[in-house]
């Protein structure tokens, strides 16, 4: 495990679920030595580090996890490659990390044209990486594994329907993370952090539908989006409590993309930092014969009031809740609504039985392309074409 943040909490509580006959987690490493120990001990992991090489250099690792900031995924993933490493990697892929302005009144210095480029060049050196390599690039897009959506890819199936229409949004109150606030270490800002999930989904449904129907992917074939900075509203600057993360630097705290399919079909993602009331994962499908509403978070399979937040403690209730008073609807268990364990088994079965992950290298790069077109669509106002050819 690399990294000893929330994303590899999420993960190393999944693995716990399947460790022993299968998978064992060796060690664990951090930028800071007290973190990466107060981890290994909370995991019963045995050794801990302060350089990530040190992993790489064991002999008796098979796979090191990326929970690590998006600026790094691309320089860590090839080097986990090049010393023959199996890579997990956080979503999503990679991006553009140069600065976007120098001061105000030069105006753009980079196109989003030039972040789109650049950023495929990133993805195509890692897929270079893990082929020469031989390894295996597994993505962690857990909501290609939430139960829900298992269940929704067996219900298209078993309709024979068309896809007609995708409605997805991931939205909550915004991270607390200091990278998540500064295009050279995010590559971006709620579009890219919390779209790559309901554009991933969206892609990986068109994908299966394609596969059922023609035998082969139905891809996207453009892209249309807007952006926005909504904690710059002049009205929210001046309330004097914030509910919301505002602490933006130049990254958007919103974002809509609809995605164009070859087939005539569309996708319609929202991507939100200023959703409160914890965090919303939904994706609404239109089929020609059916309709499916999939509610990862939230869902009402549990609801409970409390008078006062301190009531329920320091137990956990949902992911991204501003207050545990009145109500709320906790799941039961977050991690298996979310798919995390179902992701890292399937990772875990790929290595083990030498296939291909549910969730690899394809959808990780596709997923940049798409996003980023669709800043390139923002910036320029107009629909724009996705190369296929890269």
């Amino acid at each position: 495990m690399i990294g000893s943040r929330g994303a590899a909490h999420f993960h190393l509580s999944s693995l716990s679920k399947i460790r022993g006959l299968k998978v064992e987690v060796m060690a664990v490493a951090s930028q800071k030595m007290e973190n990466a120990s107060i981890f290994a001990g909370k995991f019963s992991i045995p050794d801990a580090y302060d350089d990530y090489r040190r992993i790489l250099d064991r002999k008796d690792i098979d796979v090191v996890d990326l929970c690590i900031p998006t600026d790094l995924h691309e320089t860590f993933s090839i080097d986990a490659a090049e010393a023959g490493k199996h890579v997990i990697c956080e979503k999503p892929l990679t991006g553009y990390f140069g600065k976007e302005r120098k001061e105000e009144h030069v105006g753009l210095v980079v196109t989003k044209e030039t972040m789109l480029k650049e950023a495929l060049q990133g993805c195509d050196r890692v897929a270079q990486a893990v082929k020469k390599n031989r390894v295996k690039f597994m993505y962690a897009e857990n909501w290609v594994y939430a139960p829900p959506v298992l269940k929704l890819k067996r219900l298209i199936e078993a309709s024979g329907g068309t896809i007609l229409e995708i409605r997805a949004e991931q939205g909550h109150s915004g991270s607390l993370a200091a990278y998540s606030r500064k295009w050279k270490t995010s590559g971006g800002g709620a579009l890219m952090r919390l779209g790559s999930h309901p554009v991933g989904g969206a892609l990986h449904l068109k994908h299966f539908e394609g596969v059922l129907k023609y035998g082969k992917p139905i891809r996207p074939k453009s892209v249309t989006a807007e952006i926005g900075h909504h904690t710059k509203i002049e009205s929210f600057i001046k309330e004097k409590e914030k509910y919301v993360a505002s602490q933006w630097e130049d990254v958007e705290d919103w974002g809509v993309m609809v995605l164009h399919f070859e087939d005539g079909s569309t996708a319609t993602v929202f991507a939100s930092d200023t959703v409160l009331g914890g965090v919303r994962n939904v994706l609404n499908i239109y089929l020609s014969n059916a309709v499916v509403h999939v509610n990862i978070n939230p869902h009402d399979v549990l609801q409970v009031y409390a008078p006062a937040p301190h009531v329920f403690g320091q137990e956990y209730l949902v992911e991204k809740l501003e207050t545990k008073g009145g109500w709320n609807f906790p799941s039961p268990d977050d991690d298996w609504m979310k798919g995390f364990p179902q992701e890292l088994e399937d990772f875990v079965d790929a290595i083990l039985f030498d296939r291909e992950p549910v969730s690899g290298i394809d959808l990780a790069r596709d997923v940049v392309e798409t996003i980023y077109a669709g800043y390139v669509s923002a910036e320029k106002g107009q629909r724009v074409d996705l190369n296929r050819g890269g």
